[in-house]
């Protein structure tokens, strides 16, 4: 099968759209089918082969982060030659309603197109805006995919019908084969927690984080908190003054580091606030045997099945953040109970399983098997 996969954010800067799109292509490729990927990049970012680029992109607040988008009549163009060319038998949109490739290919597509929706808002002002505009759109989309239940009753609210629920898929395998490292592993003396993610971003909870230190401290005298990502670290170099045997900040690291960090930790700690439709980081740490203590996001608790992969704590709460991580360290019982099901539980996002649920998808949407 000839599949064209539309990716609206570009790769200069990725985040979890972007590597789910490169990892499904890849899938796709290893299984003998054709397949492209159109996105924005920077002409000086490595792209892998089978990538085109739409030249570079511009930077815009959307969806409560800051997106890299790119839009005109330049890649409107881009957009249609690269749909002439590539004679698809389907094309795989992502995030259609996005102001970006994906409303461009959208309105220009002529065969069936999938259409995957990975944002999940309860008051979306960009959904509303841009609705009316691509409603008509949207009647081209012969086969919706909603990477959870939180992304699609968005859909449904925002637009009206239905999705099948496809998760993110996770190379689940690379995380169980992962070695831990000695300079991140922890002890029962020194436990290891980390957080992974952007520290300027209010959303991802790093802030509840650095306000539950002193409960943490408090409760697990020994504790490391490792940090890991890119972003503003001034507010945390303050903390880490008070605190400098237990804050550690590691900056931004390769995906190989990442696996192992995950690999070394005790616990995963997931503090994020809201505009969360999945977690694919913590499906990640479930597959490298940390535990994973995660704020109580209606998508973490789907995706830590109602706390039986995972300890929950209030959203927001940075006493009950401290109190979930003492409860985990204290009961090595507990802790051995969540990992034992985090590790069964975390292989039904494994990409050889999702790959072949899109597959399925695709079908539906060429009319190669029936809707069920």
């Amino acid at each position: 099968m000839r599949i064209g996969i539309v990716c609206p954010y570009s790769l200069d800067a990725p985040g979890g759209v972007q590597i789910h799109v490169l990892d499904l292509a890849q899938r796709l490729i290893d299984r003998g089918h054709d397949v492209r990927v159109l996105a924005p990049a920077d002409p000086a970012t490595t792209v892998p082969s089978f990538v085109d680029s739409t030249g570079k992109s511009v930077a815009v607040h959307y969806n409560g982060s800051v997106a890299r988008l790119s839009f005109g009549p330049v890649t409107a163009r881009k957009v249609r030659s690269w749909l002439e060319a590539g004679e698809f038998d389907v094309v795989h949109i992502h995030e259609p309603l996005s102001p970006s490739l994906s409303v461009l290919a959208l309105a220009q597509a002529d065969v069936p197109v999938v259409g995957t929706f990975h944002t999940a808002t309860d008051h979306s002002r960009a959904m509303r805006a841009a609705y009316p505009i691509v409603r008509g759109f949207l009647e081209r989309i012969s086969a919706r995919i909603a990477v959870s239940e939180e992304a699609r009753r968005t859909v449904v609210e925002h637009i009206g019908g239905d999705a099948v629920i496809v998760p993110n898929g996770v190379e689940t395998g690379v995380f169980r084969a992962a070695a831990a490292d000695p300079q991140w592993q922890g002890t029962p003396e020194r436990p290891t927690a980390v957080f992974l993610g952007r520290t300027d971003e209010a959303r991802k909870g790093f802030g509840v984080l650095l306000e539950a230190m002193p409960a943490l401290v408090d409760a697990v005298p020994g504790i490391r908190i490792l940090v890991a990502g890119r972003g503003d670290m001034s507010r945390a170099r303050e903390v880490q003054e008070t605190y400098p045997d237990t804050l550690e900040l590691l900056g931004e690291i390769s995906e190989e580091e990442k696996a192992r960090l995950l690999s070394s930790a005790d616990v995963y700690i997931a503090p994020q606030t809201g505009g969360e439709s999945f977690g694919i980081v913590l499906v990640e740490g479930m597959s490298a045997g940390a535990v994973v203590v995660a704020s109580d996001l209606s998508a973490f608790r789907r995706v830590l099945d109602e706390g039986r992969a995972g300890e929950l704590f209030t959203t927001g709460d940075p006493a009950a953040l401290a109190a979930a991580v003492a409860r985990v360290l204290a009961d090595p019982a507990r802790a051995a109970q969540l990992r034992d099901h985090a590790d069964r539980w975390s292989r039904r996002f494994d990409w050889d399983v999702v790959t072949e649920r899109v597959l399925e998808v695709y079908g539906l949407a060429v009319g190669e098997v029936a809707a069920p």
